[in-house]
């Protein structure tokens, strides 16, 4: 089995046409490895949120390739190739609350995403994936499933959806802003609940993030961008200790001052 997971291939998309049309993403190129953790750093309007979009194909590429596992995913445009891919490729959102229809059940928000599989499960198999996905994420089934979005904190309902991910068994999660919609005291919380996936699961993870220090807390490598284009890619530490492009330099400004790295 290779190492590579996805690949990124000169991924651009325009916004507009003709002379008034804008390059979100211009002639972008990446590799991911198959259980790495990977932090896509940028300031807002940077292009990181279109590249997450078009890595869980939500949106077209202009041009360019999105290979997973040596197949061009970009080809395939049927609503079977769609199912299949994120069947691979989950995600985890920002805000947690729109995430969810708040007039259902946290149990039916979750029996309904797992129509996506391939082969249908029975009551009592949905019933197990869901309370399992729970236990993982260190939710309580029986406090949980009952309760509608609201009944529950940021936090909770972030680890809500991190275990809607995990239920389809994906091989590639794109995280984006996971943290930017709850308090500071449960990020830490999430985070590390992603990291032990990860570990656990060997399940390659994407942080698509503003904030470098968060990147370099919990990536082997990250990529910045900025206007559109990949200004810096590298392992984190040579990245934050060394920066080489001016825009990775101004992001660290920002940040706290960075110590070295924890270990597991």
């Amino acid at each position: 089995m290779s190492e590579t997971l996805i690949q990124v291939q000169n991924l651009s998309r325009l916004f507009g046409h003709g002379k008034g049309a804008v390059a979100a993403v211009n002639d972008v190129s990446f590799t991911i490895r198959r259980g790495q953790v990977i932090s896509l750093v940028g300031e807002s309007g940077s292009g990181k949120t279109t590249v997450a979009r078009m890595l869980l194909r939500l949106l077209e590429p202009t041009s360019g390739r999105i290979l997973v596992e040596g197949h061009d995913v970009t080809s395939k445009k049927n609503r079977e190739s769609h199912l299949a891919y994120w069947r691979k490729v989950q995600a985890v959102f920002q805000d947690p609350y729109a995430s969810f229809n708040a007039y259902f059940s946290i149990h039916t928000c979750l029996e309904r995403s797992l129509g996506i599989l391939e082969k249908p499960l029975s009551r009592d198999e949905k019933m197990a994936t869901m309370r399992h996905s729970l236990e993982m994420v260190g939710l309580n089934p029986n406090e949980t499933l009952h309760k509608k979005p609201f009944e529950l904190s940021g936090g909770q309902r972030q680890r809500v959806m991190i275990a809607r991910a995990l239920m389809v068994k994906p091989s590639f999660l794109v995280a984006d802003e996971p943290t930017s919609g709850i308090d500071a005291s449960t990020r830490a919380s999430v985070l590390n609940t992603l990291l032990d996936i990860n570990k656990k699961l060997g399940m390659t993870i994407m942080f698509i993030t503003h904030d470098l220090g968060l990147a370099y807390y919990t990536s082997e490598e990250i990529l910045v961008m900025s206007k559109g284009k990949l200004v810096e890619a590298g392992l984190a530490e040579q990245v934050v200790m060394d920066p080489q492009h001016e825009y990775t330099q101004r992001l660290l400004a920002d940040v706290p001052r960075l110590h070295s790295r924890p270990t597991a």
